[in-house]
């Protein structure tokens, strides 16, 4: 039984790991972090039977936990991780300060300088189906953002089985409300999402450095990459569009072969027959990935559907697998 701890859990993240984590079997959680300490968690989730309450960080609550999860906005994230860090305990931090390599290009992407640079090195990027080897016993793992980890799962079998170009990768993205959290804004409000469909931060999402340097470390690669994130009417969900174009002309079934001969082992990706499409309901709630295949042999290019539930597998479902991964539990243990 390893004993965990919550940082940031009142936010939709914080919640849905809560709600993995109480049923986890190898898991006691112990602590939950906030700056309005003594707020029963069940006062925040009507639905939990849990008797916690929030506290603040002390270095009690370090010493009496194996592991922390950081549900954490970036910048704020990494002096709370290092604090566990540099006493022994696994970090699973679900924000950005550990995702990017390169100090310069968090910098740019994120518009603040990182307080602990030299740590970046240390952090695996924790998208579970490619790192697993690194994730093993890995005491800082970075949680992959929502759009990446939708867009890379549908990317790299194509690139690293050289069936696609690098550049001119177009990522068209689709995700839920909850992706924004909870922050109040015009655009989130019911008035203005309902029934609507739009384009944000188009080519200027902060995850596109993160989609292209992963894909730069696990391909060896420099990707060419088009990324247009939209937010859709729905609570949650997250269906990733992704174009590339292909080498040599390919039939559907080639290229849905060599994805399901790529995730033969993978517990929670499932590649769809040819002429099948997933679709977000297929994964609500859950910390499943489905992927679509098709081809336009006409413009040469090859199509790829990612569909996952962004507070899951994009975001507090990975983040348990991670944990699993990192502590030698059966990987889908709670999930």
């Amino acid at each position: 039984m390893i004993k965990v701890s919550i940082a940031g859990v009142t936010g939709f993240t914080g919640e849905e790991l809560l709600r993995i984590l109480l049923r986890h079997p190898g898991v006691s959680v112990k602590h939950l972090l906030s700056r309005s300490p003594g707020v029963k968690i069940s006062d925040i989730q009507k639905a939990s039977r849990s008797g916690l309450v929030t506290e603040k960080l002390t270095a009690a609550v370090i010493d009496d936990s194996d592991a922390v999860f950081l549900c954490l906005p970036h910048t704020e994230a990494a002096p709370t991780a290092m604090r566990f860090y540099e006493k022994g305990k696994t970090v699973i931090d679900l924000s950005a300060d550990f995702r990017l390599k390169n100090a310069g290009v968090y910098r740019k992407t994120y518009e603040a300088v990182h307080p602990f640079p030299g740590a970046l090195s240390k952090a695996v990027y924790g998208l579970c189906e490619f790192n697993r080897e690194k994730i093993k016993g890995a005491r800082l793992i970075a949680n992959p953002g929502c759009y990446p980890t939708a867009a890379l799962l549908a990317i790299l079998p194509a690139l690293l089985d050289r069936l696609t170009e690098e550049k001119n990768i177009i990522v068209d993205a689709k995700s839920g409300i909850s992706g924004a959290g909870k922050k109040l804004a015009a655009e989130y409000l019911y008035c203005n999402a309902n029934a609507s469909c739009r384009a944000y931060k188009v080519a200027e999402h902060r995850h596109q450095s993160e989609m292209e340097e992963e894909i730069l470390l696990l391909s060896g690669k420099e990707a060419g990459l088009t990324f247009v994130p939209h937010l859709i009417p729905q609570d949650r969900g997250m269906l990733a569009t992704v174009y590339m174009r292909m080498k040599t002309p390919l039939r559907a079934e080639t290229v849905v072969a060599a994805y399901k001969k790529f995730y033969k082992d993978e517990k929670f990706v499932l590649v769809l027959p040819p002429g099948e499409q997933p679709a977000t309901k297929d994964v609500t709630g859950t910390n499943n990935a489905r992927i679509g295949i098709a081809v336009d042999r006409k413009a040469g290019l090859l199509i790829v559907t990612s569909a996952i539930d962004n507070l899951v597998k994009g975001a507090s479902g990975q983040a348990v697998q991670n944990m699993n991964i990192a502590f030698g539990f059966d990987e889908e243990t709670a999930l």
